[in-house]
Order: C-alpha cells, then sequence, then structure tokens
C-alpha cells in the first residue's frame, strides 16, 4: 500500500508540473490508473517470488505464502489490475498507457528474474521505478522530452542509495531468499562509496533545471537552493554509512531518501506555481 501511493504521489507531483491548467478528471485516471499499474506489478511478482518469500521473515505473511490466497486468486487480481491500469492510463493518452505497459513489463518479466541472479537488477528495477515522476508529466503534455526525461532522471539515481540502503538492513533476510541486491554483494566499503556516489548523482541531477536546460521545466534559484540542502541531507547519511558501516545507519538512509524524494517533489511543485 506504501508503495503504492508513493507511486500515486509522484505521478501527481509530474502532473503538476507539466499541464498549464489541472484538469481533475485527468488527475483522478491517473491517480487510479498509477495505482492499478503498480498493484499489478506487486501481485505479479508475489506469484513469481511465492516460494521465496516463505523464507524471509519480512515476506512470509503475504497472501500467497501465509497461505490466506491462492496463486489463481493472486493471477486474476493481477490481471484485472493490469488491464484496468492500462485501460484507464489509455483514456488520458496513448504514451501514458505505453509508460505504463513498460513499466508492469519490465517490473515483472525482467527486474523480478533478475533479483535472484546478479545485482545489476537494482539498476532494471530503477527504471520502471523511474517512470511514475515522468509518467505525470506524459499525462499532462502527451509529449516525452527533456522535461520528463529529467524527471526520469531524478528518481532513477535516487533510487540506488534508496534501494541499497534497504539491501544493506535486510541483508540478512534477503540472503535466505537468495537475493542479491548490494553492488559487490557484500555489507562492505564498496558498496557504501557506490551508495555516496549515486547519491551525489541525484543532488546534480535535481539541480539541473534551474541553469534553464530543460525546457519547459524550471526551477527558482531559492527552490534549487532547497533542492540542494534536501540532497546534502540525504548524502550526509550516505556518509554515516560509509563511516559506521551498520545496519542502523543504513536504516537511517533509507528513512532520509524517502523524505528526500517527497519533499524535491513537493518543491518543484510549490516553486511552480509560485514562481
Amino acid at each position: 500500500m506504501r508503495l503504492a501511493l508513493s507511486v500515486v504521489f509522484s505521478s501527481i507531483a509530474g502532473y503538476l508540473l507539466g499541464v498549464d491548467t489541472v484538469d481533475f478528471k485527468t488527475l483522478v485516471l491517473l491517480a487510479f490508473g498509477g495505482y492499478f499499474m503498480v498493484g499489478a506489478s506487486n501481485a505479479f511478482n508475489q506469484i513469481i517470488e511465492k516460494d521465496l518469500d516463505a523464507l524471509m521473515d519480512r515476506t512470509k505473511n503475504r497472501p500467497i505464502p501465509a497461505g490466506r490466497m491462492s496463486v489463481n486468486t493472486a493471477f486474476v487480481i493481477a490481471s484485472i489490475f493490469t488491464l484496468l491500469g492500462i485501460i484507464i492510463l489509455y483514456t488520458i493518452n496513448k504514451q501514458t498507457a505505453m509508460f505504463g505497459a513498460i513499466s508492469i513489463f519490465i517490473y515483472t518479466c525482467v527486474y523480478t528474474p533478475l533479483k535472484t541472479k546478479t545485482p545489476i537488477s537494482v539498476f532494471v528495477g530503477a527504471i520502471p521505478g523511474a517512470i511514475p515522476f515522468m509518467l505525470g508529466w506524459v499525462a499532462a503534455t502527451d509529449n516525452f522530452g527533456i522535461e520528463p526525461g529529467t524527471l526520469f532522471a531524478l528518481q532513477f539515481f535516487w533510487q540506488f542509495p534508496h534501494f541499497w540502503a534497504i539491501g544493506w538492513f535486510l541483508f540478512e533476510d534477503y540472503k535466505k531468499g537468495g537475493f542479491f541486491m548490494l553492488p559487490t554483494g557484500k555489507q562492505d566499503k564498496g558498496t557504501a562509496v557506490q551508495t555516496m556516489m549515486y547519491t551525489i548523482w541525484t543532488i546534480l541531477v535535481s539541480i539541473i533545471p534551474v541553469f534553464g536546460f530543460t525546457g519547459d521545466l524550471h526551477l527558482s534559484i531559492i527552490a534549487a537552493i532547497l533542492v540542494f540542502i534536501l540532497g546534502l541531507g540525504m548524502l550526509y547519511y550516505a556518509i554515516q554509512l560509509f563511516k559506521k558501516m551498520t545496519e542502523q545507519a543504513a536504516k537511517q538512509l533509507m528513512l532520509a531518501s524517502v523524505s528526500y524524494i517527497t519533499l524535491v517533489q513537493i518543491v518543484y511543485v510549490v516553486d511552480k506555481f509560485i514562481s
């Protein structure tokens, strides 16, 4: 539920950034379409990983491994959610539906199988994970260009420190299921350094709109400073992970990353409507 709501939030933020006049009908359609889209991805994921989910404390109480739901029922739900998501997004425009379908396909058919094979799965999973912010802009404009590309890049780079932090503090639990989430496969300095580097990339991408290179996506100097400060806050926790190398430090980075992406999207939207 939390993941689905975060996707809806990102989509709405992207829509508000791209639109000239808010159409509440489109906003509602985008919210429901995005919700069904992520719901479908999650449902297919839990069907594919049902046996592995049963091995991990984090996931053993999910409906299928816990025996509260059959695989057939879950498949029907996943299929209905897929159809509803794509149809609803299609009523907005064809490009929005296309990106929604791509997101479900990559998450289910590429990212999920790779999770037990290689840490590159995080890179693949960051693609559908970055689509919602971009999707909102495409829903507003029916156009894919530098603006949604920048929104995509911001959320894409952000996911590496976010998921590596999760992979760090849930390392032992993930190991039970055979998942390889950390870039080096270990809770080591190499992983911590890469986490810091991708945090820096996230900060750099987040302030690009202030320089006027991103078409209709603008950011005032004050907003850029705020976004930069938020980024430094996240970088502080990434550095703490490097220094302490503890699960507690990783958990703090994960919480900081969630706050960061939410606040940055709010700053972007507020800045658009007041500047």
